[in-house]
């Protein structure tokens, strides 16, 4: 059974800077796609950032290109989403995903991932 657990969310002002963590195990695929997605109270989850771990690719939503960085640790089965310049709109609940098809299959498609983590909380004051 896969298990996803996130961590590093947490309140900072606009313009701050925060690292997600995720930290996968359980899993045998050889490679995943690995996404992080983020939930604000009345939206729909939205697709954030993915990583393929067979290569390396990554996929960004346009409205967090050149602000947040997704990466892997390989020996650590973590994987990070950097998130800089934040801003009051990045304010939600953000979750990691994985599944074992490639990104090019699920990317920002929350339904297509079958492994979850529990979620951790960023909040981005004005």
């Amino acid at each position: 059974q896969v298990q996803l657990v996130e961590s590093g969310g947490g309140s900072v002002q606009a313009g701050g800077s925060l690292r997600l963590s995720c930290a996968a195990s359980g899993y045998t695929y050889s490679s995943i796609c690995m996404g992080w997605f983020r939930q604000a109270p009345g939206k729909e989850r939205e697709g954030v950032a993915a990583i393929y771990t067979g290569g390396g690719s990554t996929y960004y939503t346009d409205s967090v290109k050149g602000r947040f960085t997704i990466a892997q640790d390989n020996a650590k089965n973590t994987w990070y989403l950097q998130m800089n310049s934040l801003k009051p709109e990045d304010t939600a609940m953000y979750y990691c995903a994985a599944d074992q098809r490639p990104c090019t299959v699920v990317a920002g498609r929350a339904r297509a991932y079958t492994y979850w983590g529990q979620g951790t909380q960023v909040t981005v004051s004005s």
